[in-house]
């Protein structure tokens, strides 16, 4: 096989730094364009705050696989684009940077040598916290406060999991994690333009078509419709993913791989059981990093295929509205038939069927009702039955229909603020 056929054909795995740099393709020099900020932070707080909570609605457990129901007319996934010479520079430039972790000392020279970000065609991607249009000292500062230490922990990587981790690699697990991490950013860029697009209204920089052609068809079809939309109607209710591959997790702190566990079961048609995804995910009695949630649906699913949801990325949602937050969960379960990395704090304000307020964690999100006349509602997968763990407390129930709202202000008041899409 030629070598440009063999490039073209390789995934964005776990690749070592040498192998990255063969990936083929110059650099067309074309301009970066930069995306504008579309909400400050501090109006962000000041809406968050005003807005009262919606009622909650209650719990349905329908596991039958959903018809696919009326076509929305939107446009369908995008594959992965090709690593300019650009791109490369950027990745061994803010690779390089990480040498500074070695010499850090104390916890906010730490979060400062961690939390790095490149600029990928006018995206910025930072490590661990995936496509924000926060800077890196802001997201540092989030790594700065401490957890909560009197909360239940349930499985995702908190603050201090995430300082501990980038301490606690040797330079070559360093160079080699963060290198496979920003190459797949790289590759996706051209999926984040066309998400910003399609849910917040942002205009495609020009040539944006001819520097993506795995999004070209996709784009011609946006560009008839209204920005910030999808044109046709969606479905009253849509869902995916039969209850069947709910199991509720099996230690106090792998959700992570409980809910990989549904996604990988709903893909495979194949039960595996937690220890075979805690295992892929390098999961630790610290936890789960939600991009190695994104990593592990990209390398052992058939949902990152340009006929779902294509590539999975981690993206910061603290400048998306509910609104464009419930579209984009729409657009997931509906179009691409694709279950969403929902990242929350577990609170009781958020969720009523806990007994006490818990840490992070995982939830997968596959269905959606939008329930005319009454309070929208999101459908997912809860992995957390405290009951397991303390007979005294409460069964949680793993299949949820409750809230939207509230579950995009639990993803809000996670410290990272993001999901896996």
């Amino acid at each position: 096989m030629a070598l440009p056929r063999l490039a073209a054909s390789l995934r964005p795995r776990r690749l070592p730094p040498q192998l990255a740099h063969q990936i083929a393709d110059g650099d067309r020099g074309r301009p970066f364009w930069r995306h504008p900020a579309t909400i400050a932070a501090a109006a962000l707080a000041l809406t968050l705050g005003a807005v009262p909570l919606l009622p909650d609605g209650g719990q349905r457990d329908e596991g039958a696989i959903a018809p696919a129901g009326e076509s929305t007319g939107a446009p369908g996934a995008v594959g992965r684009g090709r690593l300019t010479a650009r791109m490369r520079a950027e990745i061994d430039r803010v690779v390089a940077e990480g040498a500074a972790l070695g010499s850090a000392q104390g916890r906010t020279a730490r979060a400062r040598a961690a939390v790095r970000c490149a600029t990928f065609e006018g995206q910025r991607y930072c490590l661990g916290f995936g496509w924000t249009n926060q800077s890196a000292e802001a997201l540092a500062a989030r790594l700065e406060t401490r957890p909560r230490l009197e909360r239940e922990r349930t499985g995702d990587l908190d603050a201090d999991g995430l300082l501990a981790r980038a301490s606690r690699r040797t330079e070559e697990e360093r160079i080699e994690a963060e290198t496979a991490e920003l190459t797949t950013a790289a590759r996706s860029v051209g999926k984040v333009w066309l998400l910003r697009h399609e849910v917040q209204g942002v205009p495609l920089p020009e040539g944006f078509a001819e520097r993506h052609p795995e999004v070209a068809s996709q784009v011609a079809a946006t560009d008839v419709q209204a920005r910030g939309g999808f044109g046709g109607s969606y479905p009253e209710r849509s869902k995916i993913l039969t209850s069947k591959v709910a199991q509720a997790q099996n230690t106090t702190y792998w959700c992570g791989p409980a809910a990989m566990q549904a996604i990988g079961w709903g893909s495979q048609e194949k039960r595996k059981n937690q220890s075979y995804w805690a295992r892929r995910l390098g999961t630790t009695t610290a936890g789960t990093a939600i991009t190695d949630m994104v990593r592990v649906i990209n390398n052992k699913t058939h949902y990152d295929d340009a006929d779902h949801a294509g590539p999975y990325v981690v993206v910061d949602i603290s400048d998306f509205t509910f609104k464009q937050w419930y579209r984009l969960m729409m657009r997931h379960v509906h179009d691409y038939r694709a279950p969403v990395v929902l990242h929350p704090v577990l609170l009781k304000q958020y969720y009523p069927y806990l007994d006490d307020d818990a840490s992070g964690h995982f939830q997968v999100g596959r269905g959606f009702d939008q329930n005319p006349g009454g309070t929208p509602q999101l459908g997912w997968f809860e992995p957390w039955d405290q009951s397991r763990f303390d007979p005294s407390e409460p069964a949680i129930g793993r299949v949820q229909w409750r809230n939207a709202y509230r579950s995009y202000r639990a993803n809000l008041d996670h410290f990272q603020h993001n999901i896996g899409v």
